[in-house]
C-alpha cells in the first residue's frame, strides 16, 4: 500500500509539473519548438524584461532547456502550493497509519511472546532445557520491543507475561539444579556470610535455645519424619519447627502464628485445620503436619527452587510472588539475589534454617554438645463423649497430668468438647480409661457473669479489669471497643467478671461463719453493685430487689440492704448446728444424718456448687 502511494506521488507531481510547464509556453507549442520561434520569444523577453540576470538569458538561450526545466514566476508558485498540499496529506497519512501500525504491532509482539512461552514449556516437559530458557529469552526480548502507546490493555497483558516468564523461568532453573544434583529431594547447602552470621548466633547468646529445642525435637520428629516420606519430602524439612517454634505447640509468635509449624489462622483453615472454642487444630501434631506438607507442597509447584519455598513459607507466597514480579530478570541468577529484597525476618529465616542443618549435621565441628533427644510420645486413642478435664483423667490413670496435656495439646482449655472426641493417652492406658470412664466426673463449663458498669471520672479499664478480676481484652470485646484508651464518662460498659471483687472475699467469709437463721445485711459503700453483692453473698439480684422492695438497681452509699433472709423457726425444727471438719463434703453430711441432699442446701442455703470449708456452722438433721 504504501510503495503504490509513492509511486500515485510521484505521478501527481510529474503531472504538475508538466502542466505548469505548458502555462509558459505559447498556445499551441507542444514539444520543441523551432529556432525560429526560440528568436521570437527571446527578442519579446529582452524587450519586456531588462532586468533578467545573464544566466537566465543564458537558459532561455537553450531551446529545449526552456521547454523541460524553465518556469516563470507564477507557474513556481502554483507547484510549490501543490507540493506543499501533497506533503501535508502524506505526513498525515503516514502518522495514521503509524498508530493504527503500532497498536497492531503492539498486540501481535504480545501474541508471538505468548507462543514462546507455550513453546517453552513443551521443550522443557520433554526435558529440553536449552531450548526452554532460549525461548523465553525470546519471549522477554519481544517484550522488550513491544511498543504498548500506554494502552491500558496491552500494558496489562504486557505485565502479566512478564511474570509468566518470571515464574517459568525459575521452575526450569529449579529443576535443572536437581538433575545436576542427581536428587529431586536435596535442599542446596551453602555457606556464605548470611549463614556463617546465623551459626554465630546459635554459638553465642542462642545456644541454650538451640540444644533445647533440639532435644524437645525428639518428641515429634519421628512422626514428622514419617509424614515428609511418605509424602515425598525433604527430610531437612523436619528441622523446620526448630526455628518456626523451637519445637514448643503451644508457641505463639507475635503475627498470632500458633503451633509447632506456626500457621495463622486463615492459612490454618484454608489447609484444613479447624478452630472453635475448644479446639485449636493447629496444636495438633498430626494434623498440623500435615497441613505444613500440603502447603509447602503448593509452594513448590509455585516456585520450584526449596530456598524460595521457605522464604515464602515464613511470609506468604503473595509477598514472594510481587517481589519477583517487580524485579529484573536478573533475580533468576540465583536465589540470594532474591533474598536481599525480603523482609529482615524472612531474610534470616533461609540463612537460619541452613545453619541449623550444618550444626545438626556436624555438631563438634561448630562446638555444640547436643546430648540424647527426647524419647517420641506415643499413644493410642479412647473416643469420649462428654465433657472431662485432663486433670481428672490423668488422676484417675495415675499419669502426670502434663504428659495427658502435652498428648492433646488442641485442647484451648486442656477439656474435651461438648462432643464425641477421639482422645490421645499414653500407650497400655486405653483400656483402663475405658474402664474408667463412667467414674471420672463430667466438667461443667462455669457460666459468664456480666456486671453493668457506669463510667466514672477518673476511671480506666485497667482499673475496671482489676476491680472485677477480668482483662482488659476481655471488656474491650464485650463491648466492642476499639481502643483501651478512650472511655468517656457516663459510658456504660458491660463486664465479663471472671470472679467477685477482692472486697467481697472477707465479706463472704464473715457471710458464711454467721448464724445462717438470722437475716443478713450490709451496708452500701463506694462501688458497690447488685451484682457484686449477688455473687458476693451467693444469691440474685432479683432476690435482693425483692427482700429490699427494690424498684431500680440504683444504689446510694449508706444505704442497708437485706441480703439474706433468716431462715423460718419452722424449717429449723428439729435440726442441730453441725461443725465443717476437715474432708467434708454436702453429700457426705447429708448422709451422715440420713438427709435428702436437697434438703441439707436449702436449709443451709447452698447450692450444688457450694464449697464448705472447716469450722463452717451448718445445719442436720437431729438424730
Amino acid at each position: 500500500m504504501k510503495i503504490f502511494f509513492g509511486q500515485g506521488v510521484l505521478v501527481f507531481f510529474a503531472c504538475l509539473i508538466a502542466a505548469c510547464a505548458s502555462t509558459s509556453r505559447q498556445p499551441g507549442a507542444v514539444g520543441p519548438v523551432s529556432q525560429t520561434g526560440a528568436a521570437e520569444d527571446l527578442a519579446v523577453s529582452e524587450v519586456e524584461t531588462d532586468d533578467l540576470s545573464s544566466e537566465t538569458l543564458k537558459m532561455r538561450a537553450d531551446p529545449i532547456t526552456m521547454t523541460d526545466d524553465a518556469i516563470d514566476k507564477e507557474g513556481m508558485a502554483d507547484l510549490n502550493k501543490a507540493a506543499s498540499l501533497v506533503s501535508s496529506a502524506s505526513e498525515t497519512y503516514f502518522a495514521t497509519d503509524k498508530a493504527k501500525r503500532i497498536d497492531k504491532d503492539g498486540q501481535i509482539i504480545l501474541d508471538e511472546a505468548l507462543e514462546f512461552c507455550a513453546a517453552s514449556h513443551d521443550f522443557w516437559s520433554k526435558g529440553d532445557f536449552d531450548n526452554a530458557v532460549a525461548s523465553l529469552d525470546e519471549a522477554y526480548s519481544l517484550l522488550l520491543e513491544a511498543n504498548t502507546s500506554e494502552k491500558p490493555k496491552l500494558v496489562q497483558q504486557k505485565e502479566e507475561i512478564r511474570f509468566v516468564i518470571c515464574k517459568r523461568m525459575l521452575e526450569i532453573y529449579a529443576s535443572q539444579r536437581t538433575v545436576v544434583n542427581g536428587n529431586h529431594n536435596a535442599i542446596p547447602m551453602v555457606m556464605n556470610k548470611h549463614v556463617e552470621k546465623e551459626i554465630k548466633y546459635f554459638q553465642g547468646q542462642e545456644g541454650k535455645f538451640f540444644i533445647e529445642s533440639y532435644r524437645r525435637s525428639g518428641r515429634f520428629r519421628p512422626h514428622i519424619l514419617k509424614a515428609l516420606k511418605e509424602a515425598g519430602l525433604p527430610e531437612e524439612l523436619s528441622w523446620l519447627p526448630l526455628i518456626e517454634s523451637g519445637f514448643k505447640v503451644r508457641a505463639l509468635s507475635r503475627a498470632r502464628a500458633l503451633g509447632l509449624w506456626q500457621f495463622i489462622p486463615s492459612t490454618g483453615y484454608k489447609f484444613g485445620l479447624t478452630r472453635d472454642r475448644w479446639v485449636d487444630e493447629r496444636m495438633d501434631i498430626a494434623k498440623s503436619t500435615q497441613a505444613a506438607i500440603a502447603y509447602m507442597k503448593e509452594l513448590h509447584n509455585i516456585f520450584g527452587d526449596w530456598r524460595t519455598v521457605l522464604a515464602a513459607y515464613n511470609c506468604g507466597e503473595f509477598r514472594v510472588l510481587r517481589l519477583i514480579r517487580n524485579q529484573n530478570i536478573n533475580y533468576l541468577d540465583d536465589f540470594w539475589d532474591l533474598f536481599r529484597q525480603l523482609p529482615w525476618e524472612t531474610a534470616r529465616y533461609v540463612p537460619r534454617f541452613i545453619a541449623a542443618l550444618y550444626i545438626i549435621n556436624d555438631p563438634e565441628r561448630f562446638g555444640f554438645e547436643l546430648g540424647d533427644a527426647e524419647p517420641p510420645l506415643k499413644h493410642e486413642l479412647v473416643e469420649i463423649s462428654k465433657q472431662i478435664r485432663l486433670t481428672d483423667i490423668a488422676k484417675s490413670l495415675d499419669i502426670p497430668k502434663k504428659e495427658l496435656q502435652l498428648l492433646n495439646s488442641e485442647l484451648r482449655y486442656k477439656v474435651t468438647p461438648p462432643k464425641a472426641y477421639k482422645l490421645k493417652v499414653p500407650e497400655g492406658k486405653g483400656s483402663v480409661l475405658a474402664a474408667k470412664l463412667d467414674d471420672v466426673p463430667a466438667y461443667v463449663p462455669p457460666r459468664t457473669y456480666y456486671a453493668y458498669h457506669r463510667v466514672q471520672r477518673g476511671q480506666t479499664l485497667s482499673h475496671l479489669a482489676r476491680r472485677y478480676r477480668t482483662s482488659i481484652r476481655a471488656i474491650m470485646q464485650a463491648n466492642n471497643l476499639r481502643s483501651a484508651n478512650y472511655l468517656r464518662v457516663g459510658q456504660r460498659l458491660k463486664i465479663p467478671a471472671r470472679g467477685e471483687s477482692r472486697t467481697y472475699v472477707q465479706t463472704r467469709q464473715a457471710a458464711q461463719s454467721n448464724d445462717i437463721s438470722k437475716p443478713l445485711h450490709h451496708r452500701v459503700k463506694r462501688g458497690d453493685s447488685l451484682w457484686l453483692l449477688a455473687r458476693a453473698y451467693k444469691t440474685n439480684i432479683k432476690e435482693i430487689m425483692r427482700l429490699n422492695n427494690l424498684r431500680t438497681t440504683r444504689l446510694h452509699v449508706g444505704q442497708v440492704l437485706i441480703v439474706r433472709k433468716g431462715l423460718d423457726g419452722k424449717m429449723l425444727e428439729g435440726t442441730r448446728k453441725y461443725q465443717v471438719r476437715k474432708g467434708d463434703s454436702p453429700y457426705q453430711i447429708a448422709m451422715s444424718y440420713n438427709m435428702e441432699l436437697g434438703r441439707f442446701l436449702h436449709i443451709n442455703h447452698l447450692t450444688p456448687r457450694s464449697r464448705i470449708y472447716p469450722g463452717q456452722t451448718l445445719f442436720v438433721d437431729a438424730k
